[in-house]
């Protein structure tokens, strides 16, 4: 496969650029920050995609580091390769909200697929971690210290024990560990116990939020409040019109110098009294024999006295005394005893008379006043008593009436401070009630903070999980790197240290014939007379011995007939004018594909130039 031409329509500080690419070898000069790794990412990105991290990482990922500098909403651009005698367009939109991915084989003139059997067969089988460990070579890092040997001895017992670009056996077993390491760290070991715990805790929060005691009956209460309140009410207005009542009857009862029922019955047995007294002394007055026989009675008292008189004149000589012998003095005392008798007859019935009339006169002075007060008319008569009776009769059903009204009065005072008692309980209960919805919402916001911890538990619990998962598979992928170890050195890394020396031989320009590896890992370059231990060699052989590597890593992994063009990014810096013409012509020799060589430098044009090495010069 090779790169025909690239169009970067917006990548980095390109925008609206093309660049074109020919056979064999192609160098692309430019200054210190012209954009030639922009455009080497360019041709990274455009084969395999460039995702955006997540979190932190993606402050300074390659999505982000190569944004379009401008007109930041197109990050797009077209890379056209030649294929098994296809030319092929592949076009990728990178703006992470419209992602567009399209191969157009325009030899056929149709769009392509892009399945991954058919992205294996175009990429040589390489994934992009082979890709940027084989023919993607940025700048090497080598330097005239221990640094470069260490990272040449990982790289070679990387590719001697895996044959995978993407694993140090070494790296990878520490990586490993220390990510078992970590991922134990954040393990919550007190997870499993208080989400136990959460959920006990929530299911009796659940039953006690279930139980009567919290059930919302405020509105019925309310309700029941109000309606007593109504009640209270009526029962007020009610209770104030039977006070009304009350005070009116008693006004009447009180203008008519009525207190109960019992002044009442007085007033009307008094006026019966004088009523029976003024009939009775009507009727002793009207008897004529009494004063009749009160007249005779004083008359016939005169007559004694006169005959007293009489008898005390004749002396002697009465007729009494003598015609019968009676003692005058003793029939003067009996004459004057019968006179005195009479007397007081006639005078205790003149003065009982008297009195009678009196009585009557009293009797009916009161019973006018009486029935005149309540009758209009001081007459007095049987039907006058009568109608006496029958108003007092009025004033007794009056009594009656304040009397019930009053027990009303005091039942209602009785049914009101029930009713004042039951709104109290109302509001009390409404208070309770209200309490219990405080406390139902608390427990409420309890139980969703119960079951909010429970539900990140859960995730810490399937986190958890998973960490073990992941535990256990990286503890299973340090056995199996450990069991696969030794057999995959005495296959691939065979191959590789065989054709790595080949190409050690080539670079170094036969200084060196081959390299080797011991049992520890040790690397050695192989003369005619000897070994030499890598620790001894210069940076530039080290340089060498890397390229040699990664170029027999790259052919050996590579699938099929055609293989991907190698890149070059300023990875020749170091390197000397010698050492460069000599790994210029090897490469050209080695690796027969195309090759594309970023440069800062014109010393690469300039001795190919000299060496009559043909090239596609690309200035940018």
């Amino acid at each position: 496969m090779r790169i025909l031409d690239i169009y970067i329509n917006g990548f980095g500080k390109f925008h609206g650029r093309n660049l074109t690419f020919s056979n064999g070898l192609n160098i692309v000069y430019g200054k210190n920050e012209a954009g030639k790794s922009t455009i080497h990412t360019f041709i990274r990105g455009m084969l395999f995609g460039i995702e955006r991290q997540r979190g932190r990482a993606s402050r300074n990922d390659l999505y982000t580091k190569f944004e379009p500098w401008e007109n930041s909403g197109t990050y797009e651009g077209q890379i056209r390769l030649e294929h098994k005698e296809h030319i092929y367009r592949i076009e990728r939109t990178f703006q992470k909200n419209k992602k567009e991915f399209k191969i157009v084989d325009e030899t056929a003139g149709r769009e392509i697929e892009p399945t991954k059997a058919f992205l294996d067969d175009l990429l040589s089988g390489l994934s992009e971690t082979t890709y940027i460990n084989t023919v993607s070579i940025s700048q090497l890092k080598s330097a005239t210290d221990e640094g470069m040997v260490s990272e040449l001895k990982n790289y070679i017992a990387n590719l001697n024990n895996t044959g995978s670009l993407a694993l140090n056996v070494t790296k990878a077993t520490t990586f490993l560990k220390s990510q078992k390491k970590e991922l134990e760290s954040q393990m919550v070991p007190e997870a499993a116990r208080t989400y136990t715990s959460l959920l006990s805790e929530i299911r009796n929060t659940e039953k006690e939020i279930s139980s009567p005691e919290f059930e919302n009956q405020i509105n019925e209460f309310q309700k029941l409040r109000e309606d007593v309140k109504t009640s209270l009410e009526e029962h007020q207005k009610e209770k104030e019109e039977l006070i009304k009542k009350v005070a009116r009857g008693k006004q009447v009862l009180s203008s008519n110098q009525f207190t109960d029922q019992d002044s009442i019955n007085t007033y009307t047995q008094k006026a019966q009294d004088n009523f029976d007294d003024y009939t009775n002394a009507k009727e002793v007055s009207s008897k004529k024999p009494r004063k009749v026989f009160s007249v005779l009675s004083l008359i016939l008292a005169t007559a004694l006295l006169c005959g007293v008189g009489g008898l005390y004149y004749l002396g002697e000589s009465n007729y009494f005394t003598a015609n019968y012998g009676l003692d005058l003095l003793f029939l003067m005392s009996i004459f004057m005893g019968a006179a005195i008798i009479f007397y007081l007859i006639g005078l205790l019935l003149f003065l009982k008379l008297k009195q009678s009339q009196k009585d009557m006169e009293m009797s009916a002075k009161v019973l006018q006043e009486i029935l005149s007060r309540h009758l209009g008319s001081g007459d007095i008569s049987t039907e006058a008593m009568r109608a006496f009776q029958s108003r007092m009769a009025e004033f007794t059903r009056l009594c009656s009436a304040v009397i019930k009204s009053e027990a009303a009065v005091i039942q209602k005072q009785t049914e009101l401070t029930e009713l004042q008692q039951k709104q109290e309980n109302c509001g009390s209960t409404i208070e309770k009630q209200q309490k219990s919805q405080w406390e139902l919402e608390r427990k409420l916001e309890h139980l969703s903070s119960c079951k909010t911890q429970a539900e990140g538990l859960k995730h810490i619990l399937e986190e958890n999980d998973r960490i073990r998962e992941e535990v256990s598979a990286i503890d299973l992928a340090l056995e199996t790197m450990t069991n696969l170890s030794s057999s995959i050195r005495d296959s691939f890394g065979l191959y590789l240290n065989r054709a790595a020396s080949d190409l050690i031989k080539g670079i170094t320009g036969g200084i060196y014939t081959s390299m080797s590896v011991d049992e520890n890992l040790n690397v050695f370059l192989n003369t005619k007379t000897k070994l030499v231990p890598l620790e001894q060699v210069s940076s530039g052989t080290m340089d060498q011995v890397y390229l040699a590597l990664r170029l027999a890593a790259a052919t050996l992994i590579q699938e099929g007939e055609e293989r991907m063009p190698m890149i070059f990014d300023d990875s020749f810096v170091l390197y000397d004018d010698d050492r460069l013409r000599t790994a210029l012509k090897w490469l050209i020799n080695a690796y027969s594909d195309q090759i594309i060589i970023f440069t800062c430098h014109q010393r690469e044009a300039q001795l190919l130039t000299a060496n009559l090495i043909p090239y596609h010069l690309i200035e940018i």
